[in-house]
C-alpha cells in the first residue's frame, strides 16, 4: 500500500496486513488505532508484534503536525497544520454547548481569487489528498478531547476543484470516523457543470448523497458578483442558479446560499429585493454572513441596522434566512488570515 493508511477502509487495511503475512485481525487493530485512538505512526500501535512494527518505519499513517495554534476568547481554535511536504493549511475547531464543528480546507491556497478573501489573495499551491482532509478532523478531535459532530468544507480552497478527494474524504468521515452525512456541509463558489454533476452522481461511495450543499452567492446580480468573484465572468449568476435548481430536482435536497454582507457594496435594500426575486420558489436557505475585515482588502462590515434590514426584506418575501456571525474574531477568524500573518507559514 503506497498511499497513507489514513483514509483506508477496514477491508482495505485487512487486505494489506494479509499481504504482509499477518493475520486478518491485525487490520481491525490498525483500523481502531487510526480512527479511534488517533495513532500517528505504526510504532505507536503497541498491540502489533514489535518485530513486525520495526519493519514498518516507511509506512505512513498520514498525519500532519500542528505548526501554530491560536485560541480566541470564545474558545474557537484556529490551527496551522504542516503537511508532509512542508505546505501549511488552516483548520478551525468551533465548539458550542452541544456540538464541535471543524472547518476544513480542501486545497493549499485557492485559485478563485475572491477579492474579499485572504486565501484568495495568495493563489493556489496544490490540491489536498483525502488523508490530508480527514487528518484535519482527527487533529481537532484530539486537541479538544471530544468527538467532532459537524464538518464544514469552508476553509481554504474550492472543494469542487478537488472533487474526487473531497467526496472520498466525506465518505471516510462518514463511514470510518462516524460523522453523519447530514452533519457535513460542502461549500462552493460554483464551478460550471460541477453542481449538476454532483446531483447526477447522487452518491458518496455506495451511499446516497445526504450532505448539505452551500453555494457562495455573495451578490444579487451578475454585475456585483463579477466585481467580487473574478470567476463569475465565465459563470453567470443565472447559469449558477439553474444548476442549483437542477441539483434540488435531482437530489430532493435544498441548497444553502451563503451571502457575505459587505457595507455599501451588496447590502442595500434593493440588493435584498433582487436576491428575493432570484430565489423565489427555490427550495433553499440563505445564510447572511456579516463581513470579517482583512488587511488585504478595503471592504467593511455593515452595521447591525443594515444587517437586520436586509434579513427582514428576505423574510417579508418568505425566504428562509439566518444571520451567522463569525466566531474567533480575535484569532484571525477570516479564512487565510492566520496563515498569511504567522511568521514562517510560507504564505
Amino acid at each position: 500500500m503506497s498511499s497513507p493508511l489514513l483514509g483506508q477502509s477496514l477491508s482495505q487495511l485487512t487486505q494489506w496486513v494479509e499481504q504482509q503475512g499477518q493475520p486478518a485481525y491485525r487490520g481491525q487493530q490498525i483500523y481502531q488505532w487510526i480512527y479511534q485512538r488517533g495513532a500517528r505512526s505504526l510504532g505507536e500501535i503497541t498491540v502489533l508484534p514489535q518485530q513486525w512494527r520495526s519493519t514498518l518505519d516507511s509506512v505512513a499513517i498520514g498525519r500532519s503536525s500542528v505548526h501554530h495554534r491560536s485560541q480566541a476568547t470564545d474558545q474557537t481554535v484556529k490551527y496551522l497544520l504542516r503537511l508532509q511536504d512542508g505546505q501549511i493549511i488552516e483548520t478551525v475547531g468551533i465548539p458550542t454547548a452541544k456540538r464541535l464543528t471543524v472547518c476544513v480546507s480542501s486545497q493549499v491556497g485557492c485559485p478563485m481569487g475572491c477579492l474579499f478573501c485572504a486565501t484568495g489573495q495568495g493563489g493556489l499551491q496544490r490540491n489536498l489528498e483525502c488523508h490530508e482532509i480527514v487528518d484535519q478532523v482527527l487533529t481537532v478531535q484530539e486537541d479538544f478531547g471530544q468527538r467532532v459532530s459537524n464538518v464544514v468544507f469552508m476553509g481554504m480552497g474550492e472543494p469542487l476543484l478537488n472533487r474526487d478527494a473531497v467526496l472520498e474524504a466525506i465518505r471516510v468521515l462518514n463511514q470510518e470516523v462516524g460523522i453523519g452525512q447530514r452533519s457535513i456541509t460542502l461549500s462552493t463558489v460554483g464551478i460550471p457543470g460541477q453542481i449538476r454533476r454532483l446531483g447526477e452522481t447522487g452518491q458518496v461511495g455506495d451511499r446516497p448523497l445526504q450532505f448539505t450543499l452551500a453555494v457562495s452567492l455573495h451578490a444579487s446580480n451578475q454585475s456585483v458578483r463579477h466585481s467580487l468573484i473574478p470567476s463569475a465572468q465565465a459563470y453567470p449568476l443565472e447559469a449558477l442558479l439553474e444548476e442549483c435548481r437542477d441539483y434540488v430536482r435531482l437530489t430532493h435536497r435544498r441548497v444553502t446560499f451563503e451571502y457575505i454582507l459587505l457595507a455599501r457594496v451588496n447590502d442595500r435594500p434593493e440588493h435584498a429585493q433582487e436576491l428575493a426575486q432570484c430565489l423565489r420558489g427555490f427550495q433553499s436557505h440563505v445564510n447572511l454572513i456579516p463581513y470579517n475585515p482583512i488587511s488585504e482588502a478595503d471592504y467593511q462590515r455593515p452595521d447591525r441596522h443594515r444587517i437586520e434590514a436586509f434579513s427582514q426584506i428576505l423574510q417579508k418575501h418568505r425566504i428562509a434566512v439566518s444571520v451567522r456571525y463569525s466566531r474567533g474574531l480575535d484569532a484571525d477568524a477570516a479564512c487565510g488570515q492566520l496563515r498569511a500573518t504567522v511568521a514562517g507559514a510560507g504564505a
